[in-house]
């Protein structure tokens, strides 16, 4: 599935308490065979979408959930989609799993009508996104994600930090504890239990969405990478692909979407 553009980003923003989450709604495409470690959640807002897990037989679905690392194709031609990535190892990801029995899940039209109900990326990006998400766990039946979590003075600070950081700079676990002065074991407990996400791969999901900030706003592949912190445009790319299952290049060239961030409903 190729990601419609994505408008401008801001990145003044704080990072946000939960892992960025990539969407966009717009005209669907035919994909050929791929996979991607986000977890796949798309919707066919105006009619059934066709996917196909491997060799298996296509299946008409309404909306299909797609289980990390699993291959499929998806063909929404003609169609319209909600169309979002998330982290499997995300509190989010971990619920979601509960309600997959498969490599996918496939979604009934009530499912979709109850999920597409004013889910524009633009409302996802505030609080909105955080009822809407939870929204998700409840209605595929993955049961309901615990309360906000508490968040750690101290992690607080690390978030504000990875904000200020400059690209590229060290934003290692070591490095952090030391800012913050805390042990690196005791940061990294801190910062999962307050965010519901190791840091590796919250950072992972940062560099991320900054990435294709940069991307769609006309910078060269290159700067790019090096604006988000990756070594280089290769090491970007295969990042892209193995998360998204997609190329940096395919953020170009199509219409209205959002990068959505899923900032909880609390601000650093």
């Amino acid at each position: 599935m190729r990601l419609p553009d994505v408008p401008p980003f801001s990145f003044e923003r704080p990072p946000p308490l939960w892992p960025p989450l990539l969407a966009s709604r717009g005209p669907g495409t035919a994909s050929t065979g791929h996979s991607h470690h986000a977890m796949h959640l798309v919707l066919g807002l105006d009619g059934p979408l066709r996917v196909r897990v491997a060799d298996a037989p296509w299946v008409h679905l309404a909306g299909v959930l797609t289980a990390p690392d699993v291959p499929h194709c998806l063909d929404a031609e003609g169609r319209e989609v909600l169309l979002v990535f998330l982290d499997p190892e995300s509190e989010v990801g971990a619920s979601l799993a509960a309600a997959l029995t498969g490599p996918i899940r496939g979604l009934s039209a009530a499912e979709r009508d109850t999920l597409a109900r004013e889910a524009d990326p633009s409302r996802l990006m505030g609080p909105e996104g955080a009822a809407w998400t939870r929204r998700v766990v409840e209605v595929l039946g993955a049961g309901a994600l615990p309360p906000s979590r508490s968040i750690h003075p101290r992690v607080r600070r690390v978030l504000r930090l990875l904000h200020e950081l400059p690209p590229g700079q060290d934003a290692s676990l070591a490095t952090l504890a030391a800012q913050v002065r805390l042990s690196p074991g005791r940061l990294m407990h801190a910062f999962t239990e307050s965010i519901g996400l190791p840091l590796r791969p919250y950072l992972a999901w940062l560099r991320l969405q900054r990435a294709a900030a940069a991307i769609v706003s006309g910078m060269p592949l290159g700067d790019a990478a090096q604006a988000a912190g990756f070594a280089d445009s290769a090491h970007m790319s295969r990042t892209f692909r193995r998360m998204l299952g997609m190329s940096p290049s395919a953020l170009r060239g199509a219409h209205r979407s959002q990068l959505v961030q899923d900032r909880g409903a609390r601000r650093v």
